[in-house]
This record gives C-alpha cells, structure tokens and sequence, in this order.
C-alpha cells in the first residue's frame, strides 16, 4: 500500500473518507462510523470547538475512555489546526491539576467518570480551588449531566460548563468553510499531539508530537505489520497512551481499517468483542496478554481472526501472544519522544526473529548504539546506548534543559536504553540504563538475566535488581514469580543461571514470590519500588 498522499491528520482523514467512504473506520459498542460518517462528526464537533473559541494553536485536553468521543474530538482539534492534550484517566486530582496548568490548557473535554475514577469530582475540586488560570470552558459528554452543568460559569474561575449536545448545537451556526480552511492551513511540521510521560521518578515530561511524522510513522508500522484496509483493530490501550493515539489508532486510519474500541480493558469483556467483531490486529502489554491467557472463559471465546499486531516484552512474553493465537504478531521498541515504535519486527518475519529481536529501525529512522560512558559508536553485537534520529521529539515543553542533555551532539536523541545492533541490523533490546547494575566494577544489564531465569519452566517472570554490598557495589538480586504449582528452590535456580551465563551474572540472592509486587495503574512494575523494599530488607 502507498503511504497517504498528505501528512497532516484533516487532510489524511479528508483523503481516506474519499478512497474508503463507505468502509467501517470505528466501532463503539452499538455505533459505527464509515469514513465519511466519521469525518462528518468530526467536522461537527470541530464547528462546535470553532463556536466556544477553539483556535489554531489551543490546547485542548481530553479526558474518558476509549470511547467514540475521544477520537472524535482528537480529529476534530486538527481540523481545527489545535494541540490535542490526552489526559492519564489514572490521574489524581494533584496529577490531573498539573498537567492541565502545565500545558496551559484552554478547553477540556471529558467524561464524568470511567468506571470507579469520578472525574467529575476530581475537576468540580480543581475549580473550587480557585481552577486552572488558562482553562476558559469545559464539555461535558454525558448526556445525563445536562441538568447539573453550569452555562454561565464558575464563580471562582469564570470557566464555562456545557454538554456534548450543547457543544454540538451551537456548532451549527458555525460555517462548514470555516473548518475547512483551518484544515487546509495545517501543516506537516505544526504541532499536533502533548503526550506527558509517566512521571514514575520525577515531575511528567511535555512531549510534543507533529501532524507529518504521525501520519508517516504510523503508516510504517502498519506496513511491518502487513495491515490492509480488511483489517480490524480491537483497542483496549488508553488512547490518551502514545500507544494508542500515535501507534495502534493512526495504524488502522491511515490504511482504511477499523478501529474497534474497548472502553478499557476488561478480560472478559475483551475476549466476547474480539469475537463478536472478528477484530485481526492485536495491541496489547504484557500484562493485558496474562489477563487474556489466565481468563478462566478464554478457551470458549472463539478469537481466531487475529493474525498481527503488536506487543512488547521478553521472548517468554511474546510468546504467550502467540499462544493467544496471534500467529503474526510483531516485536516492538520504541519511546513517547520516538513516536512510540521506532523498531518493529516483520509479521513475516521468522517467529524467533521476533520473539528475540525488537525488529529493524522503520524508514526514515536511523539507530545507532553508544557507549554509555565515552559515547563512542559500538560495533555489532556490542551493548551500548540505543540513539535515534528521524521521527523524534523536537522539544520537552517548557524544558530547555531536558531538551538539550537529551540530544547529542550528532543530533541523535538518547532513548537511555540499552540495546544491540546484529549484522542484519536488528535491534535488541536490553534494558535501562538507569536499572544497569554495576556488581564487582562490571556492568550487568538486568533484563539478560530476567530472560534467561524465565527460560526455567517453574518460572513466570522475572525481576532483577542491584541492591548495595560492601563489596561488590551492588549485589544481584533477583525476585521471581513462580507458576502455578511451582515452587523452584533459590539455589536450583542460580545453578540454572551458571550454565546459561557467565558466572558474574549470575544473582547472588534469589527471592521466591507470588503477587504483591509493586505496580503502577498500567501494570507496569515499579523497579525503584521494588529496590527500595529490598535495601530495607
């Protein structure tokens, strides 16, 4: 397939809504929107935006679940020529406060809660306490709040409140022409996307994301992954997530496929809407995929219209999403600054290319790998730095000198990940820097080890980490969560290491476990968490 004829996101959405018009480009639950349906509504909530005082250059933030609205409102603020803002729907008040006042947002769009996170108490205390300076209305998708909202504004902060219909309504007497040529004005190199990093070690990082590399990379990862204008996506990641909004969605759009929403990720739910939809890509983390392989119902499901998609973890975890039936499914790395994948396996690539490898660099990306201390290009087969320049962030806002620490003197953005390059010019990934463990004056990548104690059939996963020793600065420590059934000794599991690995990498303390291990919202582990209950132990 050719990539779009256009880079921007109105003029992709304009040129797809002609080659594909009566195609299915979303699905939530009970509705469905062609091409040309989908693009309508957009232009409808834009001339709505248009109408409250939306213009080129807002940032307009967007709060709920994966829902119909969120991705209408997201190609309504090109349209427009503004800055879409996803909000973490895990947030706090605190978080949610921040990232509004940071980005200096000027309009919200949210939801009044998704599932038990009430959003509307959340915002109702912002505001209350005296609210975001830059923030001059709020929209409401609930139809039922319409008797609740506030027109005229709050005392305290003069924001405006009104609904989704509301909104809808006074675009009406907004002009069609209007939208259409601030679409037209938007180019490639404008602004489109204010991602905000996790934040696990310190304060959320602005990232912002342009209109052309979102159309061209997303593109390129859908045709590693062999996607057509046939397939359909089912999408339970956070669209506000960078995996979402500029890998997994932006897919399926700019090659005529379906987006089918999940609001959020439900096992069980997941499993009856891939069914029902006959859904073929897969996106999913590794803790999404346990879910779905540990749902007590997954054998009665019948999923097998999933053929690709993409996935992230050890060899062990990809390999589960093959077990899931997901015979195609690619290999991915990448960060929010990379636009999310920068490397990607083929979905025809051998199995163990891509359970081993995270895949080859994507057009217009250039990898290389960097000593971490001395910066010095490494050879094949060498760890090093991964560094990347292409697609990459231009700016953290607001961060001159995150902005420029992160970008060397090459113009090569550096992820801080480890990595290797093989001849063939595939990427491995091969962990943090910042989770490099320096035991006896060597360094040891942690996710070596992780892999290699996986590879035991009593294990399920594996956490390795450096806590300090007198001696050796750092001892390796290992925290292992057995399977069902399975209770592997310490010393059986060390001696597994000796005859896989070197024997400085092998850990010189071993800890069994079950759950209870430190988590953020998105399953992730917290290994600062995790270290910090071991130093104390």
């Amino acid at each position: 397939m050719s990539i779009p004829e256009t880079l921007t996101i109105p003029m992709l959405m304009k040129e797809q809504a002609r080659r594909f018009a009566s195609h299915e480009a979303l699905v939530d639950g009970t509705r469905r929107f062609t091409y040309s349906q989908l693009l309508e509504q957009a232009n409808n909530v834009a001339r709505g935006l248009v109408a409250i005082g939306v213009v080129r250059g807002d940032r307009v933030a967007i709060l709920m679940g994966n829902r119909a609205e969120w991705l209408l409102t997201f190609l309504a603020i090109q349209q427009i020529g503004a800055v879409s803002v996803g909000l973490n729907t895990w947030s706090t008040a605190r978080e949610l406060e921040y990232t509004l006042m940071h980005a200096e947002v000027r309009f919200l769009v949210a939801a009044d809660r998704l599932r038990n996170q009430d959003f509307r108490s959340a915002i109702a205390g912002i505001l209350a306490g005296g609210g975001i300076a830059s923030l001059r209305s709020l929209v409401w998708v609930n139809a039922d709040l319409a008797s609740s909202v506030k027109p005229d504004g709050n005392s305290a902060t003069d924001t405006k409140e009104i609904t989704w219909n509301e909104l809808l309504r006074r675009g009406e007497n907004i002009a069609q022409a209007q939208v259409d040529s601030s679409a037209g004005a938007v180019q490639p190199d404008d602004d489109a996307i204010l991602l905000y990093t996790s934040g696990s070690t310190a304060a959320p990082k602005g990232i912002l994301l342009q209109h052309g590399h979102w159309v061209s990379n997303s593109f390129h990862i859908g045709e590693r992954m062999h996607v057509t204008h046939q397939d359909r996506l089912w999408l339970a990641v956070s669209l506000f997530w960078s995996f979402g909004i500029v890998n997994a969605a932006p897919n399926l759009l700019t090659h005529g496929g379906c987006v089918v929403l999940q609001e959020s990720f439900d096992a069980g739910e997941a499993l009856a809407l891939i069914e029902r939809e006959r859904c073929s890509i897969f996106y999913g983390t590794p803790n999404i995929v346990q879910a779905l392989w540990e749902h007590p119902k997954r054998t009665q499901h019948d999923i097998s219209s999933l053929r690709s998609g993409a996935t992230l973890g050890t060899p062990e975890q990809v390999q589960r999403v093959v077990d899931l039936g997901v015979r195609e499914i690619c290999n991915i790395y990448g960060l929010s600054e990379t636009y999310g994948n920068c490397a990607v396996t083929d979905a025809h690539d051998p199995l163990d290319a891509r359970l081993q490898s995270v895949g080859r660099p994507l057009p217009g990306v250039t990898l290389r790998i960097c000593h971490i201390e001395s910066g010095e290009l490494q050879p094949a087969g060498e760890v090093g730095e991964i560094r990347v320049k292409g697609p990459v962030v231009r700016e953290y806002l607001k961060d001159p000198e995150k902005t420029a620490e992160s970008f060397d003197d090459n113009g090569f953005f550096c992820t801080g990940d480890l990595g290797l390059l093989d001849t063939d010019g595939r990427l491995y990934f091969k962990g943090r820097i910042k989770e490099m463990v320096k035991s006896g004056g060597i360094n040891i990548a942690p996710a070596e080890v992780e892999q290699v104690l996986m590879r035991h059939p009593s294990v399920r996963i594996a956490y390795v980490i450096g806590v300090p020793h007198p001696t050796l600065d750092e001892a390796l420590v290992a925290i292992v969560i057995s399977e069902a059934g399975a209770l592997p000794q310490p010393d059986e599991l060390k001696a597994f290491c000796k005859k896989e690995m070197a024997a400085y990498k092998v850990p010189q303390q071993v800890h069994v476990r079950t759950e209870g291990l430190p988590k953020n919202p998105a399953g992730k582990m917290l290994k600062n968490a995790l270290k910090r209950e071991y130093v104390q132990a």
